[in-house]
């Protein structure tokens, strides 16, 4: 199988990380190779967040490179902006339409872009969700990134059993039953 490139972006805090394990432990339970590596900015002050997870039947390194990505999670409208130029041609932005100001827009050096997801829609494949008020419907605000992941997921090479076998051997034990219930939620939409 050709290696395939998976792209999660968002700010610390979003689960950018629990993430990129459940795609990991997929992909390892699927039998790939697979390589991760994480990007950290100033993620515990909100910043960016990258992660790459590579998959396929033999991975030589983990980054991937502009105009590679199979499939795009951003966690947050900027965040997609900011990564877009790694999709290739025929690859999904999976975005969370959430906006969370970045530190030069908070001090007001900067101002946030308006017309974020419309831009992504004229050169992209875009599936957006907002996946903050779905999970707010779970009653779980911190399930959204399973929400994207789920949505995601339907552009992947794995079936739906091993997703949801895969969040409930990662996830911690108290949190199982809402991250699968988040899961299915993304994956209907």
């Amino acid at each position: 199988m050709e290696t395939k490139n998976i792209m999660i972006v968002g700010v610390g805090g979003q689960g950018t990380l629990l993430t990129s394990r459940i795609l990991g432990g997929i992909t390892i339970k699927a039998g790939f190779d697979v390589k991760l590596s994480e990007v950290h900015g100033m993620a515990q002050r909100g910043g960016s967040v990258v992660t790459f997870v590579r998959y396929g039947d033999k991975v030589n390194e983990p980054i991937v490179e502009e105009g590679q990505a199979d499939v795009l999670i951003a966690f947050e409208r900027l965040e997609a902006l900011r990564y877009a130029h790694f999709l290739k041609k025929d690859g999904v932005l999976v975005v969370n339409d959430q906006r969370i100001d970045p530190m030069p827009v908070v001090i007001g050096a900067a101002k946030y872009p308006e017309g974020i997801i419309e831009e992504l829609e004229k050169k992209y494949k875009v599936l957006k969700v907002n996946a903050m008020e779905e999970a707010l419907k779970l009653g779980n605000s911190r399930t959204f990134n399973i929400i994207v992941l789920g949505m995601a997921a339907k552009h992947m090479d794995f079936k739906k059993e091993d997703w949801l076998e895969v969040i409930e051997n990662t996830v911690p034990p108290k949190t199982i039953d809402i991250n699968k219930q988040a899961f299915e939620v993304g994956y209907s939409l």
